[in-house]
């Protein structure tokens, strides 16, 4: 979705396409204030997990797995779009043809390698990445006019001259250099509002995502988190300082293209400046191992919340890991067929659908987790109010999105894509109304409990070590 889909927002709208970057890349300022050491101090291995035993509610914990499922199916939707696009682009594969090949390549390293192999290889896969996103600007922007020394700083003439109308093939007509200037102007594809609830929904959708969370248990400790969060923000941010020149460079030798072009805009703009096939294979290899990297940590998390919080505390508590771990790789390759028939007919853009991802972590697991780490009161009771409510909200607004309904629309007041402005803030609300409402219902015990986990989350004095309980439905 970054490597392919943020050029394509920021060719299609222009200026407002920058609040795709502020808030994913914000949102690692949230996880590094207030999330990442506090986590890497409870040392569990899944986010459901955590707030399952800080809350002490099963209820709370399925929950969370549901939503980490829901997550994990909306975000790899986009994945598989763009994978389909992207073979499709090299092999001629139909879109169809190119979802199922790309479902099997990810499922079967992801059976064989598990989370480790996938953690080794994601970082295989961002050294082709990042150098297949950056090799190419030389090039481009030297084909374009620049010096070719800086992309990245070089740009500005060519965005000054497009809006005057200045493209390859010559000079636009009147009509539409007025439309390619209206994108580029601050609030000339969107509204204020839309810019800042879209900035805020990605900002708490990426401190709310439980795949990105996980990593943190992958460490050794919490310092180690917290550097771990500035340099994931440097290497994304490296991607995302690199996306806008791709955009510009596409409106230049393509200034009038369509939604479909968007999507491709990365791969369309070394074509269209005549690079060369190996530029755009080399391209392509960065763009699937993009793809296939987020795709298995996201099948991973949803997966694991499945098997280990559903299978392993609720439904089977005495299964052994052989049994853990085979449940696990049944409902990988089960995400993975509801993903080809999701992605088979997407109902946006690629960085679109991703956002309708964010918008659910940012309103059901954000608000928990934090309240969970920071506010001691915040209890099940209030817990289940609040994800109730924000998967509730966000999935009416995703309903109304797919229906074309306009409230629900990307010029709506609750759009899909930006619905925590108004959902979030509601939900952190109801937990804590909720919570002090329904304190006398906590049993002293829970209460303890409690307790004892926010010791170990901010390390504190006074922490006991207590041996798992798999007993607690919830009865009290």
């Amino acid at each position: 979705a970054s490597f392919m889909g943020v050029a394509g927002l920021l060719y299609l709208k222009g200026w407002f396409g920058l609040g795709y970057i502020i808030g994913w890349t914000g949102g690692y300022v949230l996880l590094l204030c207030l999330i990442a050491a506090q986590l890497r101090r409870f040392g569990k291995y899944t986010i459901p997990e955590f707030l399952g035993d800080r809350y002490d509610c099963h209820t709370v914990r399925l929950i969370a797995a549901a939503v980490t499922a829901i997550i994990a199916i909306t975000y790899s939707t986009a994945q598989f779009k763009g994978i389909g696009l992207i073979c499709g682009w090299i092999f001629g594969m139909s879109y169809t043809a190119s979802v199922f090949f790309a479902t099997g390549v990810v499922c079967a390293y992801m059976l064989i390698s598990g989370m480790r192999g996938v953690t080794r290889n994601q970082q295989i896969q961002y050294v082709v990445l990042i150098s297949a996103f950056l090799i190419p600007l030389w090039v481009l922007i030297k084909k374009a006019g620049g010096a070719g020394i800086l992309p990245q700083l070089e740009y500005g003439n060519i965005l000054s001259g497009l809006m005057e109308g200045q493209v390859a093939g010559g000079t636009l007509n009147p009509e539409d250099t007025e439309q390619l200037r209206r994108i580029y102007l601050p609030w000339g594809a969107g509204s204020c509002y839309q810019f800042i609830a879209l900035v805020f929904t990605l900002m708490v959708g990426t401190a709310g995502l439980p795949h990105i969370m996980i990593r943190f248990y992958t460490v050794k400790n919490e310092d180690i988190a917290r550097k771990s969060v500035l340099w994931g923000l440097f290497f994304i941010g490296l991607l995302y300082w690199s996306s806008p020149v791709y955009a510009a460079m596409g409106r230049f030798w393509n200034p009038m293209g369509s939604r479909a072009v968007a999507d491709v805009i990365i791969l369309s703009a070394p074509e269209k400046a005549n690079l060369g096939i190996a530029f755009i294979g080399y391209l392509a290899s960065g763009a699937m191992a993009a793809g296939l990297s987020t795709v298995a940590g996201l099948l991973v998390a949803g997966a694991s919340a499945i098997a280990h919080d559903w299978y392993a505390t609720v439904l089977k508590p005495d299964c052994t890991d052989k049994q853990e771990l085979m449940v696990g790789r049944i409902f990988t390759a089960v995400l993975c067929g509801i993903v080809i028939l999701t992605a088979l007919n997407p109902p946006a853009l690629i960085a679109q659908i991703v956002a309708m991802a964010f918008a659910i972590a940012g309103n059901t697991i954000f608000p928990v987790v934090v309240l969970g780490i920071w506010y001691s009161k915040s209890n099940k009771y209030g817990a289940m109010a609040s994800m109730i409510w924000g998967l509730g909200m966000t999935l009416l607004a995703m309903t109304g999105w797919i229906l074309g309904i306009e409230f629900f629309g990307p010029e709506g007041w609750l759009p899909a894509t930006s619905s925590a402005l108004i959902v979030c803030p509601i939900a952190f609300l109801l937990n804590i109304v909720v919570s002090n409402v329904m304190a006398e219902k906590v049993t002293e015990e829970t209460a303890d409990k409690c307790d004892n986990i926010l010791r170990k989350l901010h390390n504190l004095p006074g922490y006991v070590n207590e041996p798992p309980d798999k007993s607690n439905v919830c009865s009290h």
